[in-house]
């Protein structure tokens, strides 16, 4: 079993910058696309972001396009969110997830372990 652990959220104004951090249990998460996914209250989870397992191709939810990075370091275990020029909408729980394959994209259905999340809180 995979465990991932994600850090880094907190409270933060309009226009600020958070940098997320998930960090992996076990090497073969490595070989594994991983992803990011928010819930805000009351709305279902979405898809924020994805990267291959070498880092090579990323792919991101049209709203956060040109503000966010993701990016990943496969010594370390771990995967990252750079969250630039925040917005009141962003604030929700962000959720980092390994992928069943190398490759991956939106689909939650294509991921197979979960974080517990870190909340994210942007004032307006």
């Amino acid at each position: 079993q995979v465990q991932l652990v994600e850090s880094g959220g907190g409270l933060v104004q309009a226009g600020g910058s958070l940098r997320l951090s998930c960090s992996t249990s076990r090497r073969t998460s490595s070989n594994n696309a991983m992803g990011w996914f928010r819930q805000a209250p009351g709305n279902e989870r979405e898809f924020v972001a994805a990267i291959s397992w070498n880092g090579g191709s990323t792919t991101y939810a049209d709203s956060v396009k040109g503000r966010f990075t993701i990016s990943r370091d496969r010594a370390m275990n771990t995967v990252y969110l750079q969250m630039n020029d925040l917005k009141s909408e962003d604030t929700a729980v962000y959720y980092c997830a390994v992928a069943r394959g190398s490759y991956s994209g939106s689909s939650q259905d294509n991921y197979q372990y979960w974080g517990r999340g870190t909340q994210v809180t942007v004032s307006s």
